[in-house]
């Protein structure tokens, strides 16, 4: 990923991409490569500042889990093995310190705030449940799926039960304005797995419609997370929308990244199979970009990858492509647009740490 990411700062950025950009961006500021963000005096590691409020996270929703069918905890608990990345959670407690400390110099993170990081694994978990089945997934975090090991149906009340005991979480929090901020993830998260089902025909209208679901999916859940730790530390609106901005931006960045790995990464890295994305019939960044220098593409978008060589030869054209360039440098501005929102906030370690977070988006590898 190293020399992708400096390779592309240097790339031209087509016309649609700009197009897109203005999708997500009503004022557009000059914007360039990430690189160098914060120096090194000023580094601040983004998981060891959140390592203190996240102690006993898997702990803790397991106890948001208690069933008493031996089966169903068992399927529940699978993917809270505590082996994951807690890269939401993470960013939620440190969002919160910072507009903690923003507001009146708090530096402690209210049980509330830390409510809402547990709130989001587990919203995050559940969809992934509900993904694996929608997909046929064999694997995911470098072992087997619960649809695999249990079946389709059971997977699929396994998910919906990590939702609900969310959703009493989320309840026991006692704000209606939270609970309004974060059902809206779960409304986003249906309504993007429904865009996903779709295609559009025109070029430009294919790559916006790829972002609002890239945005519904992945980034609506880190921005109203944000968004929502943010109304509970301050009662300022411009902080929320600060809160709200940061979140989105990262949220898309790590999802174009995501993409750029299903092309450039190795499946034993990603703990899921690479191409996945063409195999299931997806058209992502990288193949979008692809298909402006490579049009025989387009016919290949429109049958979803369905004929026998599609995914292979759409993967060469991809490789062949800048679509991997593009895609970095597209998610490299959003992670820059991230940074500028994120700097409006009173300086603090965790809000360095954010912005240390979107340079570990763009250099991750798995």
């Amino acid at each position: 990923m190293c020399h992708i990411t400096q390779r592309s700062s240097t790339l031209s950025f087509p016309k649609m991409c700009n197009i897109c950009w203005r999708f997500h961006h009503t004022s557009t500021s000059h914007l360039c490569s990430c690189s160098k963000t914060v120096s090194d005096e000023k580094y601040q590691d983004p998981f060891q500042l959140g390592r203190k409020d996240l102690k006993n996270l898997y702990e803790d929703i397991k106890k948001e889990l208690l069933v008493s069918t031996a089966e169903l905890k068992e399927m529940c608990d699978y993917y809270f093995d505590g082996k994951g990345k807690a890269f939401r959670p993470m960013i939620v407690v440190l969002m919160a310190r910072a507009c903690n400390i923003h507001h009146n110099n708090s530096r402690e993170v209210q049980a509330s705030q830390r409510s809402v990081a547990i709130i989001a694994e587990m919203i995050h978990t559940a969809s992934l449940v509900h993904d694996d089945v929608i997909d046929d997934a064999n694997s995911r975090r470098g072992k087997m799926t619960v649809n695999q090991i249990w079946g389709e149906r059971k997977a699929v009340l396994a998910g919906d039960f990590i939702l609900s005991a969310a959703s009493v979480a989320l309840a026991r929090i006692g704000n209606t304005t939270i609970i309004s901020v974060l059902t809206q993830v779960i409304e986003d998260l249906v309504r993007g797995e429904f865009l996903q089902l779709g295609s559009k025909e025109n070029e430009n209208e294919r790559f916006a419609h790829y972002l609002e679901k890239t945005f519904k999916k992945t980034a609506s859940l880190i921005a109203n997370s944000c968004k929502a730790v943010s109304i509970l530390g301050c009662p300022d609106p411009k902080v929320h929308e600060i809160a709200y901005q940061y979140g989105k931006n990262v949220g898309i960045a790590f999802q174009l990244i995501d993409d750029v790995l299903d092309f450039t990464s190795c499946a034993d890295r990603l703990g899921k199979p690479t191409a996945a994305d063409l195999k299931l019939g997806l058209a992502t960044g990288p193949v979008l970009f692809a298909c402006r220098q490579f049009p025989e593409m387009n016919a290949m978008i429109m049958r979803r990858f369905s004929k026998p060589g599609d995914v292979e030869r759409a993967r060469k054209y991809v490789l062949q492509s800048d679509g991997v360039q593009q895609t970095t440098y597209l998610a490299q501005r959003y992670c820059h647009e991230a940074t500028r929102e994120i700097s409006k906030l009173r300086p603090s370690p965790e809000r360095e740490a954010l912005i240390q977070l979107t340079e570990m988006v763009l250099m991750r590898d798995k």
